[in-house]
Parts: structure tokens; C-alpha cells; sequence
């Protein structure tokens, strides 16, 4: 996932510009209606062979012996001490798994990947002629159907349709679908779907950034280092408690069986009309508490960000200082995802 639209060298305005006026009309559209966007920085991967199966079951989080045709899991490929390498989804066809990841991600996923791969007959197979659509927001469904009918349209959440190649996954909180198309033809899809469907609205990657942090879903890479462990970030939506060995399952079984985490993502309400920068320390009574990663204004939340912070700040509506290279803001932590009135519930699946 791309980073939000913060600058990186200080906070500026976000409410008398055009793209913030862009940002409310998408933001308005994908909360009534939907929106629509080719995610040309996502990557599809095919995994065949005898041993898929077993092979990505032990390389990561999700329960792949247990997956069925026709549905999706999320998944994380973690090291053996549970830090989170590269987040992804994973579709379940009759003679294949497919992933779809993040594109700048893939190169090190399969490095690690092949690094376990010795005897296993296992393919991998970049998809670089199939494209990622997004459809976002409460109306998505009946865009579906709109486009690939009836039955694509009333998939359950988490489940693909091989035929048509289209999935109920939201995968950022909200009602979504996402349609596998040929590249070529991606961006005659978006715009049949347009047609096919009035009020369908164009959505960009800062609309997508503010509902993503709104459902308090982390970013690899950007909400995550090489040393952030997979409860750190909140990605239990990714993780099997149930299933059997896989790499980096001890770590997080310590995690969850002991209660160890010192460290874990909070959203952040901030005061005032200017962004802070990311990588902006967050201090409790003067002491750093954790690091501002994202941070995006909300049409309805005003200024949120996510951080992960230090135990000692795990209270909503605590009062931290954001301190930025042009002075400290005050904001308060809070639950995830973000809720209007300020307080919040634990992400689910």
C-alpha cells in the first residue's frame, strides 16, 4: 500500500485546496454510493504444484489446509520471529492458490519464500497481465451484479467466484468487491463499470489511505518495520489461532498466551488543520511513546492518524503531544477502527 498524501518535510493545509475537495466528493461517494480504482500497485502470483498446499500452509498465518475453492483468506508471511514481512490475500482455486500482494513487496516475499522451497513441488507464476479493480462502499454489490451478475454479486464476504473472477473482500474494512480483468483491458473495465453503473465515483489512493486508517488497518511498511510483530500491528484478521506449524507461529503464540506485548496500534485524533509529518514522536507526560506513521484528514474524523504505542498509552481518549519539526500538537489516542463519537472496537474479520 502506497503511503498517504503527508508531506515529508512538514504539516501543511488540507482544507482549502482542490485535492481536498476532491478527497470530500470521493470520501461522500464511497460512504452513500461507491467508488471504483485500478490498483495497478497490486501484484497477482500463481501457485501451483502438488505441494501448494502444504508448502504455503507452513510459510504463513492462514489456515491454506483448510481454505475451500471459491474462497479468500488473509495471510501474512512472517519470520521466524513473528515480524511481518509482507501482508497478502490468497484465493483459493481447484488447481491453484492465487496471491495477490503488494507489487514492491514481491521480490523479497519470494526470496524468502524460495528459501524454504528445497524439494516441494511448487510453481510461482507472476500474473503480470491481470489487474486488481476495487469497487468500495455500501452499493458495491449491486455494482457487482451490475457487471458480472447475480451470483458474483451476492457472494458472501471472503468468498471468490472462479468464473467470473470476482470477490467479495473487504479488505479494508468496509463492503468491497474486487474484479481480477486482463491488464489491457483494466481500464475499459473501470469505465464500463461507470457507465453501468451512475454515481460510480473514481477513487485515488488518498481516499483509499483515509479509509484504511479510519478501519485502523496497518500498513506493511508503512505502519510496520522489520521489527514490528504481527500483534504489534493489529493483523489478527490474518492469523489463524488454530492451524498447525508455520514460520513464526511460536513468537505469536508467546504473544497471545502471555500477554507480552509491550507495544500496539492505536488510532490518533489530532487538534488543528495542519498534518503532521510522518515519523513524528508521540509523547505521554513528556516521554516517547511511539512514532505518528500515518496520518490523513478524515472528511468526518477531522485529522487521525495511527501510531504504535508504548503500553503506557493504551487508554482512549488519553491526551499525547505530537511533536513535529514545527512544534507539538496535542491529540488523544483512540480504539480502532475510529468511531464519529471518538471511542471504538477492536478490529474483526
Amino acid at each position: 500500500m502506497s503511503t498517504s498524501n503527508v508531506s515529508e518535510t512538514g504539516p501543511r493545509p488540507f482544507d482549502t485546496s482542490e485535492s481536498a475537495s476532491d478527497l470530500e466528493r470521493q470520501y461522500r461517494a464511497v460512504k452513500s454510493d461507491a467508488g471504483v480504482r485500478l490498483m495497478d500497485e497490486r501484484l497477482f502470483v500463481r501457485i501451483s504444484g502438488d505441494d501448494r498446499v502444504s508448502f504455503l500452509h507452513g510459510m504463513c498465518s492462514a489456515d491454506i489446509k483448510g481454505l475451500k475453492t471459491g474462497e479468500v483468506a488473509p495471510a501474512l508471511f512472517l519470520t521466524d520471529h513473528a515480524h511481518v514481512i509482507a501482508a497478502c490475500f490468497i484465493y483459493a482455486e481447484s488447481d491453484a492458490l492465487l496471491i495477490e500482494t503488494d507489487r514492491a513487496a514481491w521480490p523479497q516475499t519470494r526470496s524468502h519464500l524460495e528459501r524454504f522451497l528445497v524439494a516441494d513441488d511448487v510453481e510461482m507464476e507472476e500474473l503480470e497481465d491481470v489487474a486488481a479493480i476495487d469497487i468500495e462502499g455500501p452499493r458495491a454489490a449491486e455494482t457487482m451484479r451490475q457487471f458480472a451478475g447475480e451470483i458474483a454479486g451476492s457472494l458472501a464476504p471472503w468468498r471468490y467466484q472462479v468464473e467470473t473472477r470476482t470477490a467479495n473482500l473487504p479488505r479494508l474494512g468496509g463492503p468491497a468487491f474486487t474484479l481480477m480483468v486482463e491488464r489491457p483491458k483494466a481500464a475499459e473495465a473501470v469505465e464500463r463499470l461507470k457507465t453501468l453503473h451512475r454515481g460510480l465515483c473514481g477513487l485515488d489512493i488518498q481516499t483509499m489511505e483515509v479509509l484504511r486508517i479510519e478501519n485502523g488497518i496497518a500498513a506493511i511498511g508503512v505502519d510496520t518495520n522489520e521489527k514490528t510483530l504481527a500483534m504489534e500491528a493489529r493483523l489478527e484478521r490474518s492469523i489463524s489461532f488454530s492451524k498447525g506449524c508455520y514460520v513464526g507461529q511460536e513468537t505469536v503464540e508467546r504473544a497471545t498466551a502471555r500477554g507480552a506485548l509491550k507495544r500496539r496500534l492505536y488510532g490518533l485524533r489530532i487538534t488543528g488543520v495542519q498534518l503532521p509529518q510522518r515519523g513524528a514522536a508521540v509523547l505521554l507526560a513528556g516521554k516517547e511513546v511511539g512514532m505518528l506513521t500515518s496520518v490523513v484528514p478524515s472528511p468526518a474524523l477531522g485529522i487521525i492518524g495511527l501510531a504504535i504505542l508504548h503500553h503506557s498509552a493504551w487508554t482512549e481518549g488519553v491526551t499525547v503531544v505530537v511533536r513535529g519539526s514545527d512544534g507539538d500538537v496535542p491529540a488523544t489516542v483512540s480504539e480502532l477502527p475510529f468511531t464519529s463519537s471518538g471511542g471504538g472496537s477492536s478490529q474483526a474479520r
